[in-house]
């Protein structure tokens, strides 16, 4: 479609899809003359931008004599015309220092740089956590206090979890050693998808004081690693961001309709899951996805890697369809390849 539109019709056709970016709203063929660098009559500029309708990449909104791109013009807009840069220095400062900060697990990095990105888009953040299918290097117990302990994982991919758990009232300190070498034994190694089955048709065999605290561990903590995608960790942040462009009832009720996907997560993961299919940043402009049934909202999310390249999970955002999209694409990916540089 792209190489169908002559220079005149691609100048025309980037500047309403700027314009439409900036404000949302409507414009025509006088205005967009004013923006345009070249001198093009405003008879014909609505002359392309009939043609640009009749083609479906644009529409006019009720009965404005303006026109905005429509879901399919946005899609080639972004594969054929957007022009990708890189982040801003100051963009790249607060992504680094909000990632990088010491003393924090993987899951604070990860709801950190959610919530930076959200602050930078003026869009939801969302990052789904690894589904951690690499085996595991290390697995360690360390008592917090009366009834509470902290397991430490670290896989062989260099992803590391901290996990609070429970532990049976009376435990003395020597449980919390003897758990470690139990599940050690059982998991070092392995995949914790290979070690689950196993261990849980033991404990079922063997209960006793340690038996109970490793069958709480593996319930607790690990159980939901050993799923699927359902049981992946999706963390979203600065949904509000959402309720800034409401500018309409029908915008309030798209707005709704994402907050109840959004509660629900299940289509989402399977949306940012799709992340693992291929290379790079992933756009999904509309409804253009068949798994993203909510119009007037897009979604950009870029996958990380452990030590081995291998994706673990994907960040990103999502927020309107007028998102800039040459702004937020290069923070997306800038922000997956720095968590994918940490793992490493």
């Amino acid at each position: 479609m792209i190489a169908e539109l002559n220079e005149r019709s691609r100048e025309i056709f980037r500047n309403i899809v700027d314009a439409f970016v900036e404000t949302g709203e409507p414009i025509g063929s006088r205005t967009l003359a004013r923006r345009l660098n070249v001198n093009v009559s405003p008879a014909t500029i609505r002359n392309v931008m009939a043609d640009l309708e009749d083609a479906g990449l644009l529409t006019a909104p009720h009965t404005s004599a303006g026109r905005i791109p429509t879901e399919a013009g946005l899609r080639l807009f972004v594969d054929g015309l957007l022009e990708l840069g890189n982040p801003s220095d100051d963009e790249r400062q607060s992504i680094d220092a909000g990632c990088t900060s010491a003393g924090k697990d993987f899951s604070g990095v990860l709801e950190d740089a959610t919530a930076v990105l959200s602050g930078l888009s003026h869009c939801a953040g969302l990052v789904l956590a690894p589904t951690t299918e690499s085996p595991l290097k290390h697995i360690e117990f360390v008592n917090l206090r009366p009834g509470r302990a902290l397991v430490i994982l670290v896989t062989e991919g260099g992803v590391v979890e901290n996990r609070i758990v429970e532990t049976p009232p009376g435990l003395p300190a020597s449980a919390l050693v003897e758990a470690t070498n139990y599940l050690s034994a059982r998991l070092v190694g392995r995949t914790l998808r290979d070690g689950y089955d196993e261990i849980m048709v033991e404990l079922d065999d063997h209960r006793s004081q340690l038996d109970e605290l490793a069958s709480r561990v593996v319930e607790s903590g690990l159980a939901t690693w050993a799923g699927d995608a359902k049981g992946s960790s999706l963390i979203v942040r600065g949904q509000a961001n959402l309720l800034d462009d409401v500018t309409a009832a029908a915008d309030l009720e798209r707005i709704r309709a994402l907050f109840a996907a959004l509660e629900t997560k299940e289509m989402m993961l399977r949306m940012v899951s799709l992340a693992d299919t291929a290379e790079g940043v992933q756009i999904f402009i509309g409804a253009d996805n068949k798994l993203f049934g909510i119009a007037g909202c897009s979604m950009i999310v870029g996958p990380y890697k452990d030590t081995r390249h291998q994706i673990v999970g994907a960040i990103g955002v999502i927020g309107p369809t007028r998102m800039n999209y040459a702004r937020i694409i290069p923070m997306v990916d800038y922000t997956a390849n720095l968590i994918s540089r940490m793992i490493g």
